[in-house]
C-alpha cells in the first residue's frame, strides 16, 4: 500500500486511517505481522499460532479484510488469507521528521505486549520514536552505528539505546537481510558505566 500519486485523496485517507489501527492495537500489528509472516493462513492458523480465541480472530481478521490491509485469497473453506505489503510515509506534526511505516515497524508494535523493553520505548517516545530506533536498529546490525552513538544523537541514555536496539534486533532480522559478518559492532559494548550514565 504504497503512497502514490494517481490515487484519490480519500483513498490516500484511508490507508492511512487503516494502518493507524495496526499501530494503536498491539493484537491487530501482531496478527498483520503474522500473515505478513507466513504469507498465508486460515483463522484456525491464526488461533493455533497466536493462541487467539476463535472470536477475537475472526473479528480481528474480518477487520483487517475491512481496513483492506489483508486479502481473502482463496474464498473456498477454509478462507485464507495473506497481508497486503505496507509502505507509507508519514511526517510528523511539526514537519521536523519523516517515517515510513512498513510491516517491520508494525512487527514491532505487535511485540509491545510481550516486550516490556518496546512498550516501555513506545510509552516514552512514541511510534515515531520506535521507528527511529528501528533505523539505528537496522544499521547496528549492519554494523554501522553503535548503542553509544544512537544514545548520543537521540539524547536517550546508552542503556536505553541498548535496550532497544536488543529488543528490536528480532525484527530486523525477521525483516531485513542482514549479513552475519556486520552485525553489532557494540554487542558486547555494555560497560558498568552505562548503569551509572543512567542513574
Amino acid at each position: 500500500m504504497a503512497h502514490t500519486a494517481n490515487r484519490a485523496d480519500g483513498d490516500i485517507v484511508q490507508d492511512f486511517l487503516s494502518v493507524v489501527d495496526l499501530l494503536e492495537e498491539p493484537q491487530l500489528a501482531q496478527l498483520y505481522a503474522y500473515l505478513a509472516r507466513e504469507g498465508e493462513a486460515t483463522v484456525q492458523d491464526v488461533m493455533d499460532d497466536l493462541e487467539f480465541a476463535q472470536g477475537t480472530a475472526y473479528s480481528y481478521v474480518n477487520r483487517l479484510v475491512d481496513a483492506g490491509v489483508v486479502d481473502i485469497t482463496d474464498d473456498g473453506q477454509p478462507r485464507k488469507y495473506t497481508a497486503r505489503a505496507i509502505d507509507l510515509t508519514v511526517t510528523t506534526a511539526a514537519g521536523d521528521r519523516e517515517y515510513t511505516i512498513t510491516p517491520a515497524l508494525i512487527d514491532a508494535v505487535g511485540r509491545r505486549e510481550t516486550d516490556a523493553d518496546i512498550d516501555t520505548y513506545i510509552d516514552r517516545h512514541g511510534v515515531a520514536g520506535l521507528a527511529t530506533a528501528l533505523t539505528y536498529a537496522v544499521a547496528r546490525e549492519r554494523g554501522e552505528v553503535t548503542h553509544r552513538l544512537m544514545a548520543e544523537d537521540l539524547d536517550i541514555s546508552p542503556l536505553a539505546a541498548e535496550m532497544i536496539l536488543q529488543a528490536l534486533r528480532p525484527v530486523v532480522r525477521e525483516h531485513y537481510d542482514i549479513e552475519e559478518s556486520g552485525a553489532g559492532l557494540d554487542e558486547l559494548d555494555i560497560d558498568d558505566g552505562d548503569a551509572a550514565d543512567d542513574a
